[in-house]
């Protein structure tokens, strides 16, 4: 079998948060998942509307690999706009509110970006009352063009398995 059987050829756009170590944590899952990376286009100076830093990535893996890839860094918490030019292409905005803090936000925010069609591009937390209290969080998620309804259908299975209110949409973009 040669070379161009067994390894395939991927470019992924990720953000990251302007933060030491947050490109090398990056990496790692590439790495973990046989990711052998060609190069790197980090974009310091340019931020996205979330304030993170765009980051493509190139990389040669196993054939078959690639979804591996994604899910591990998806698991790191890494945000991937972009897989394969598989962009992201319909954004949406939609509020949860309940008990977000108790209910453990990171882990519910991880759980939407596992779906493969939706990724979380934007956060904010409001907790007046504590972190005890309801609390709310509004949330921009990309979906993958024609995917926004599966992507809205994750984000309200997670929601109720939560215990959460879902408030959609609140608007689109492009």
């Amino acid at each position: 079998m040669s070379r161009q059987d067994s390894v395939t050829t991927h470019t992924l756009r990720l953000e990251l948060t302007d933060e030491p170590g947050e490109l090398r944590a990056a990496l790692e899952p590439i790495a973990e998942h046989g990711g052998n990376l060609l190069s790197v286009f980090h974009e310091r100076g340019n931020l996205t509307p979330g304030g993170r830093i765009p980051v493509e990535v190139a990389i040669d893996c196993p054939a078959g690999r690639f979804d591996d890839v994604i899910e591990g860094l998806r698991e790191a918490g890494v945000t991937v706009v972009a897989a394969d030019e598989e962009y992201y292409g319909e954004a949406f905005r939609v509020l949860l509110t309940g008990h977000l803090v108790d209910t453990d936000l990171s882990a519910t925010l991880r759980e939407i970006e596992r779906t493969s069609t939706v990724s979380v591009e934007e956060l904010s937390l409001s907790a007046p009352d504590g972190v005890e209290a309801v609390s709310s969080a509004y949330l921009r998620l990309g979906a993958r063009s024609g995917e926004r309804g599966v992507a809205l259908d994750r984000v309200r299975e997670i929601a109720d398995a939560k215990g959460l209110t879902v408030v959609e949409p609140l608007g689109t973009d492009a």
